[in-house]
């Protein structure tokens, strides 16, 4: 059998040869592309040999969402996702969207089906795992995000002729305002911290000294430390860990990538928990940190579930009666804080690693409208004494 054959106009049929099965029955894939000569066909042929070879070849068939997924999870989310975001991928796809397209043909799913699904996420129920009401919008917004990466998926790889997530409008999401601690509230907190682990007393007050990202303060390790200089070296971000492996990377951006200024009280807070930390590994015989020395880490140098922060942050709230604000409002507040005290946005935003002013200025506009609003009254104190003509009047 020819492996290239004209079908009609622009029209040629490639056939790939894989030997017989455990039948002897031929094994053979062919595919359909359109080119007009055949020289364009014989490099079709070449690239489609190759996909065939290497396991890169979708048969088309009549194939369900959920056989397609497992191709999915093979072909693409394992090599271009990263591990936390496969693993929100994967909670969203077992709870709601696997048990809803799951037994569909993929050519069958249209996009009133992707409609009628996130909109019956925002409703009574959409939850799923036994909680009153619907789902936030922003996880909503998600899963209209799943569906539509893996359906882009399938048109590049002919399984489907279109994708009907693209033509579902992005569902709107909405941000809850999310007041960070005032000046008063950092007190109380402080003082909340002080029956706390050393660790944890370190790490929120450098969170709130600095405004490091979560991850970020999870990768520090004390060669970042510049004692020298006074200020810490944020080089790299922890994206996730699991069994106590820490999955280390470059921070969110070239900005991210930046010297932050401590005061000499956080460095001397530094110093006393390195000893104390020094002190506590030296009955530990069985190091897990392997060649990272992070600063925050268990005793053995196990790194921390990156999610370990968040959980144990909301329970120290919930125990010492404190208003409840997410370990990543830490951050806010330290920006809020260095507003109020009349810092220059520029700097703000250079000590946060934002990639630019806009973007301190578009999530703390409101705090720095405040801030102006002061500065203006305090200068009008200046300006406008009452004068001694009008005190005499």
């Amino acid at each position: 059998m020819a492996n290239i054959v004209k079908r009609g106009e622009n029209s040629w049929r490639l056939t790939v040869n894989c030997g017989k099965d455990a039948n002897g029955k031929y094994i053979r894939h062919t595919k359909t592309v359109k080119c007009r000569t055949k020289r364009e066909a014989e490099v079709e042929y070449a690239k489609f040999k190759i996909e065939v070879e290497t396991g890169q070849y979708i048969k088309p068939q009549r194939m369900t969402f959920a056989e397609f997924v497992n191709e999915w999870r093979d072909k693409y989310a394992a090599d271009h996702l990263e591990e936390r975001t496969i693993y929100t991928y994967e909670s969203n796809l077992k709870l709601r969207i696997l048990p809803t397209f799951g037994h569909l043909q993929m050519e069958d799913v249209t996009p009133m089906h992707i409609t009628n699904y996130l909109k019956s996420l925002g409703k009574e129920g959409g939850r799923q795992d036994g909680k009153d009401g619907g789902l936030a919008t922003g996880t909503i917004e998600y899963n209209h995000r799943i569906l539509r990466n893996i359906f882009t998926r399938a048109v590049e790889w002919e399984v489907v002729k279109r994708n009907p997530a693209a033509p579902v409008r992005k569902p709107k999401v909405s941000y809850k305002d999310v007041l960070p601690y005032n000046e008063n509230e950092v007190q109380v907190l402080m003082q909340s911290l002080e029956k706390e682990p050393f660790h944890w007393q370190v790490m929120i007050k450098l969170a709130i000294h600095t405004g490091l990202r979560r991850g970020e303060l999870l990768a520090l390790e004390w060669k970042h430390v510049d004692w020298e200089k006074v200020q810490i070296n944020v080089l790299q971000s922890v994206s996730s860990t699991t069994a106590g492996v820490a999955r280390v990377k470059e921070p969110k951006t070239k900005k991210s990538r930046r010297k932050v200024g401590l005061s000499e009280a956080m460095l001397e807070l530094l110093r006393e928990y390195q000893r104390y930390q020094s002190e506590e590994r030296k009955a530990i015989e069985d190091w897990q940190g392997g060649e990272h020395l992070f600063i925050f880490a268990h005793p053995d140098g196990k790194a921390f579930h990156h999610e370990r922060p968040y959980l144990w942050f909301r329970a120290f709230l919930k125990k010492n009666k404190l208003r409840y604000i997410r370990f990543h409002d830490l951050r806010h507040t330290a920006a809020t804080l260095l507003i109020n005290k009349g810092v220059h946005a520029k700097v703000i935003s250079e000590r946060l690693g934002h990639g630019n002013i806009t973007t301190t200025m578009n999530i703390y506009g409101h705090a720095l409208q405040e801030a102006d609003k002061d500065a203006a009254n305090k200068v009008s104190d200046i300006l406008f004494i009452p004068s001694a003509r009008k005190t005499k009047a």
